[in-house]
């Protein structure tokens, strides 16, 4: 499904909602306490400006007596997004932030992945797949990345680890090309890139990547995942601690500049290997 499509499609969800919530004799307020949102958001999804978790359509379901139709057609456009399902609303989120602040222990973060790079991960990850399948995820990052150079582009802040330039995935080729993009996207301002070096031992947030995300008329988010999981929140609390562990992640990684040149320099070492 097209984004143009997809994104009728969501209006046409929330425009639902709103007939349905009304004919239910109901404020956004009394659904959303009903629904455990506040009405803001509730606000924001009929105006499909904020896409709702599963178990959110789940229980305005329940509330409006609608029979699944909330949560079928979630499904459906979640399906149709070319993402997994915990990953599918961050994914929507990402056009709508004005700033979002990447980190990962172990990999390139998705946004400045290279498509080799991207194959490389997802092959390691699914050998059984077919090459369409693979071709689609692939296209779908790249395509979530384009934001990157939009003239309305988010402010984009990454921390990596060394770990991340030293290990080479997809083969030496694929690791110089992917540190060149890296180095390019630095130099020219569209990113902040920072890298933890192996010499600065435990850090904060070693343990998983995270994204903190703002938007100039929503609250922020976290989002954090593991192996098969992913969780998204904005409760106000754990965002705030996120808020902390990132601003700890900062000061243990090197400097933009001194990060840049360590890129290069790895980038450099692929290239003589």
């Amino acid at each position: 499904m097209a984004n143009a499509s997809r994104q009728a499609a969501w209006e046409f969800w929330g425009t639902e909602l709103k007939r349905r919530r009304e004919d239910a004799g109901l404020t956004q307020e009394a659904l959303g306490r009903r629904v455990f949102v506040s009405g803001g958001y509730i606000g924001q999804f009929e105006q499909a400006i904020r896409k709702p978790q599963l178990d959110v359509a789940v229980r305005i379901d329940e509330v409006l007596q609608s029979d699944g139709f909330f949560e079928r057609m979630w499904r459906k456009l979640i399906d149709a997004s070319g993402f997994t399902d915990y990953f599918a609303a961050t994914a929507e989120l990402e056009a709508l932030a004005t700033k979002i602040c990447d980190s990962d222990p172990v990999l390139v973060p998705g946004l400045l992945q290279t498509g080799a790079y991207s194959r490389a991960v997802m092959v390691a990850t699914h050998p059984f797949t077919s090459d369409a399948e693979l071709d689609g995820w692939v296209t779908a990052r790249l395509e979530r990345a384009e934001i990157l150079k939009s003239p309305a582009r988010p402010m984009y802040w990454a921390i990596i680890h060394e770990h991340a330039l030293r290990t080479p995935v997809g083969g030496t080729d694929c690791m110089a090309q992917q540190l060149d993009h890296v180095a390019a996207l630095a130099h020219s301002r569209h990113v902040l890139i920072q890298v933890v070096p192996y010499a600065q031992g435990a850090y904060a947030g070693m343990a998983k990547p995270m994204r903190l995300m703002e938007f100039e008329d929503a609250p922020p988010t976290f989002y954090t995942e593991g192996m098969f999981w992913g969780q998204l929140l904005d409760e106000p609390a754990m965002v705030k601690r996120a808020q902390a562990t990132y601003d700890l992640l900062r000061a243990a990684a090197l400097s933009p500049e001194a990060s840049r040149s360590l890129i290069e320099s790895a980038a450099e070492s692929y290239r003589t290997t």
